[in-house]
């Protein structure tokens, strides 16, 4: 196979979908590899780097498009700026593997079919034990866990942790991690390595061992869980949120930091935090809502800007997984070889494992013909 990794062009986007380190082992299974030239420099990864474990280097974007079976991409489809333009660059031979927002109609899954693509999206990767070293989610949302408690600390007026002087004893900051998933649970362990009182709160009540052993409180409402599949909170209805967020605006005024992690896969973050909400909240506290680029968990919330409402900080993080780049990509680049390696027949490296279970659940499309996992959700006539 020709492998090739062309430069991420998205908005904000300086991932690269693959990392020196991981190039030498698709070498020595007899895969060429296709960089085009500066695609990790953003990452920290030099073109140099690249050659040295074994890939050649290509100028041209669209040379190498055709020189290449299979695209590694950090964005493709409906997830990247110019995902039509790509996809009507390909053609039946081209099999498309990265972060393709597949969860609505989009020219770029039109491009795809009439081209004949193959397509499969790392965010339909199953939350099973077989496909851990795959799961993209998991890999970006600890970053974006750990990168929110930074960022709350650098935005709130208080110091994290206690501090005794011979001025007088600081109080630690207290924190409250909304959402307890991967990201959520990052942000706590972070923010007690921080030295804050750290309390959290998830629709999910089985998740309380999990606060708890990481030193934070676990604060109970009276509401019916919301677990959902595969470790996901579920969609609720409208009561269910309302008699949330009454339930929580007690809470929050106690708080100096709240960060807020809660998303549904494809449909827009639930709101959990209202403006009379924030009116509640110390002035001076601040909230980081990782959840700003799906419409954000706090109506307040501006995507790509920390605003002050009511004296409350208000940040709504872009790409929050690319703010440490370098360790970003790396995760990124193991999820997709390991993915990548999942890929084929065992007795017949080239031939797609279509009964594969993680295959099947990523498929988008099969030569242009949409997979049946994702036909509701983009449109088209499956398989």
């Amino acid at each position: 196979m020709n492998i090739g990794v062309l430069k991420e062009t998205s908005s904000g986007e300086t991932r690269v979908a693959l990392v020196p380190a991981h190039v030498a082992p698709l070498v020595k299974k007899g895969h060429k590899v296709l960089i085009e030239k500066g695609a990790g420099n953003a990452a920290g990864y030099a073109d140099a780097l690249y050659e040295e474990k074994g890939a050649s280097m290509v100028n041209d974007g669209d040379a190498l498009i055709k020189s290449a079976n299979v695209l590694l991409s950090v964005r493709a489809g409906a997830a990247a700026d110019d995902g039509v333009a790509l996809a009507e660059k390909l053609t039946d031979k081209h099999i498309v593997i990265g972060l393709m927002e597949p969860y609505a109609p989009h020219a770029a899954f039109d491009a795809f079919q009439t081209r004949k693509v193959t397509a499969f999206s790392m965010e339909l990767i199953p939350r099973i034990t077989r496909a851990q070293s795959m799961d993209v989610l998991s890999s970006m949302a600890n970053l974006a866990g750990y990168a929110s408690a930074i960022i709350a600390a650098n935005h709130c007026p208080k110091m994290f942790p206690m501090m005794m002087t011979a001025a007088g004893t600081i109080p630690p900051a207290h924190v409250f991690v909304l959402g307890v998933g991967v990201a959520g649970l990052q942000a706590i362990a972070t923010a007690k390595r921080l030295g804050a009182v750290v309390s959290a709160y998830d629709v999910r009540e089985e998740v309380k061992e999990q606060v708890e052993s990481l030193g934070a409180k676990f604060v109970v409402f009276d509401l019916k869980s919301a677990s959902g599949e595969g470790g996901y909170a579920k969609a609720m209805d409208d009561a269910f949120y309302a008699k949330q967020r009454e339930l929580m605006k007690e809470t929050l005024a106690t708080k100096d930091v709240v960060i807020t992690t809660a998303n549904v896969p494809g449909k827009k973050a639930p709101t959990l935090i209202t403006e009379a909400m924030v009116k509640a909240m110390p002035t001076g506290s601040v909230i980081v809502d990782l959840a700003a680029e799906r419409g954000g968990n706090c109506e307040l919330t501006e995507a790509g800007e920390a605003v002050k409402k009511h004296g409350v900080t208000i940040v709504g993080p872009r790409n929050v997984p690319a703010m440490l780049v370098h360790n970003a990509s790396m995760l990124y680049s193991r999820n997709v070889t390991s993915f990548f390696d999942n890929l084929w027949k065992k007795d017949a490296p080239g031939d797609i494992n279509w009964d594969d279970d993680i295959v099947q659940a990523t498929a988008v499309m099969n030569r242009g013909v949409v997979q049946a996992g994702v036909a509701s959700w983009i449109g088209g006539k499956s398989s």
